[in-house]
């Protein structure tokens, strides 16, 4: 890939957008938009724990949707990852005219070290 899945620089952990591709396949997940959206949180959290970090660190989201009728069923599995309602990081979610392999959502974070 002509990118890196996160950069640290001055404590913080700066990740690439991640899709719903599961790892061991690099196809992307089935099922719905919970499937991916779960697919990508776990994505997330190794990345992030690779990094020397963790899922509880993250300052800021930023959510890519192709279609914002999908908005609640990401919205719920997203949350299965910040049970604590004191825990969330900050988010930010918008529709997108597409995104890579026809995908319907993709999510990209920065965390703290």
């Amino acid at each position: 890939m002509p990118f890196s899945a996160a950069v640290k620089s001055n404590g913080m952990v700066y990740l690439s957008g991640n899709i719903g591709m599961d790892p061991k396949t690099n196809e992307l997940v089935g099922g719905d938009i919970k499937d991916r959206t779960r697919m990508i949180m776990t994505i997330i959290t190794n990345v992030l724990k690779d990094s020397g970090s963790d899922i509880q660190n993250i300052i800021k989201c930023n959510v890519f949707l192709t279609d914002m009728k999908d908005f609640a069923a990401m919205n719920e599995a997203y949350l299965e990852f910040f049970p604590d309602p004191k825990q969330k990081p900050a988010r930010t979610c918008v529709q997108v005219a597409g995104l890579p392999l026809e995908t319907d959502v993709e999510i990209e974070c920065t965390a703290h070290l």
